[in-house]
């Protein structure tokens, strides 16, 4: 037997006499090796610990940007721009030729139907009603002596007839006085006839003459005058125009440009508000009176001429300013609604850029519920530039909306601007 043998021997027996004493004789290797486990899982947790620690402290809270539902009026509504013109602008010219020789209007002139405005140099055209009349006089006095001369003819012809008949002259003397009296009969509507065309030229002359005069054919104000006093006027070939006259400055109109796209939803007695640049501060109020078929096509862009009318008791509006309109071609009041943006919100700030969900689409909302997100389906109604109308969904007045969210601490937002309540 070795040593070794004896060795354990000898342990056992002392252990089967003493357990303490065999406990304390055993080798400290083992205690060296659960004192270094016991540090080693020390260390994991404290590990684990500090890393959970650290991703909760890291993690970036979120702050959603909400706003209420509420119940309101949307108005969908077609942009565009126009010009304000009177209702009825009455273009004065002239239909004779020659030197203006007097204005009696001008800019802004109050004027009555039949008051002259200008004159055109009248001699010339007096000129030619004394010769027409002149002319008329002579051939009233060639119709007198063809006149006598009938009645002469006519009693010559009569005495050659009974002289005839008892023989006293022959055949061809009786014709030739039936003849004489045949000419002087057709003489006489001859002349008649140069009288009624001498009066007509007559006629024409003094209306010419009449022309020369520049009168106004209506009530109203002049908005523009295009001539100066001894300018020639040349109306052969196309008729100058000499003022522009507003029957009622009262009562104006705005001309808008409606694109194709647009003017299928615009029709007559749509309510409308404009501005213009004069009053930045006043929305004036109008309706839609005409929606015409003619189309004007610039640069192969086609619109519509819809015009609107708007009072103007106070004359604030001038003939000429641009005007931006806005006709209402539908109409909701007091509707459920939620902001447009809320439609395009995806938790995790995920926001499109596109338009939200057309009516009568289905769509959700997130509705912040204490403290988190829930989702909601809504469905649509008529949409404006803001907002939409809900027309079916677990939707009530002052549910807070979410249109978007913050993260961290540096605030970093996600989704659009907030619209205007």
């Amino acid at each position: 037997m070795n040593d070794n043998a004896v060795t354990k021997v000898l342990l056992r027996q002392e252990a089967a006499r003493s357990p303490d004493a065999a406990q304390a004789a055993a080798p400290p290797r083992r205690k060296t090796a659960r004192r270094r486990w016991r540090a080693i899982g020390l260390l994991v947790l404290i590990a684990a610990g500090g890393a959970w620690w650290w991703s909760v402290r890291s993690a970036p809270s979120v702050h959603y940007l909400t706003m209420p539902a509420t119940r309101g009026a949307i108005e969908r509504m077609v942009t565009t721009t126009g010009t304000v013109n009177p209702e009825l602008t009455i273009i004065v010219g002239s239909y004779v030729s020659g030197v203006l020789q007097e204005l009696y209007c001008d800019y802004n002139t109050q004027v009555k139907a039949g008051q002259v405005c200008a004159k055109v140099d009248p001699r010339p055209y007096q000129m030619l009603v004394n010769q027409n009349k002149a002319m008329l006089g002579v051939a009233r006095a060639q119709l007198e002596k063809d006149e006598a001369n009938r009645d002469y003819t006519k009693l010559n012809d009569q005495r050659i007839r009974v002289l005839l008949a008892q023989d006293s002259v022959s055949k061809d003397a009786a014709d030739v006085a039936k003849n004489a009296y045949d000419q002087a009969q057709a003489q006489i509507g001859l002349d008649q006839a140069t009288i009624a065309q001498d009066q007509a030229e007559l006629d024409a002359a003094e209306i010419n003459l009449g022309y020369t005069d520049i009168i106004s054919p209506v009530n109203g104000t002049v908005v523009s005058r295009n001539v100066t006093e001894g300018q020639t006027l040349a109306s052969s070939l196309q008729t100058p125009t000499l003022f522009l006259i507003a029957t009622d400055l009262t009562r104006m109109q705005v001309d808008t440009n409606v694109s194709e796209s647009d003017v299928g939803g615009v029709k007559e007695g749509d309510k409308a508000t404009f501005t213009v640049d004069a009053f930045p501060g006043r929305v004036f109020q109008g309706r839609a009176t005409q929606v015409r078929q003619s189309p004007q096509t610039v640069q192969n862009i086609v619109t519509y001429d819809a015009v609107i009318s708007i009072g103007n008791q106070d004359l604030a509006l001038k003939p000429g300013m641009t005007a931006s309109t806005q006709i209402i071609v539908d109409q909701r009041d007091d509707v459920m609604r939620a902001p447009n943006q809320a439609l395009r919100y995806a938790p995790g700030g995920l926001s499109g850029a596109g338009a939200p969900p057309g009516a009568g689409e289905q769509a959700r909302l997130w509705v912040l519920r204490d403290g988190q997100p829930v989702e909601t389906p809504v469905a649509l109604g008529l949409q404006d530039e803001n907002f939409t109308e809900i027309v079916k969904g677990e939707l009530s007045p002052g549910d807070q909306i979410i249109v978007g969210e913050e993260r961290g601490a540096n605030g970093v937002r996600s989704g659009l601007p907030l619209p205007r309540l």
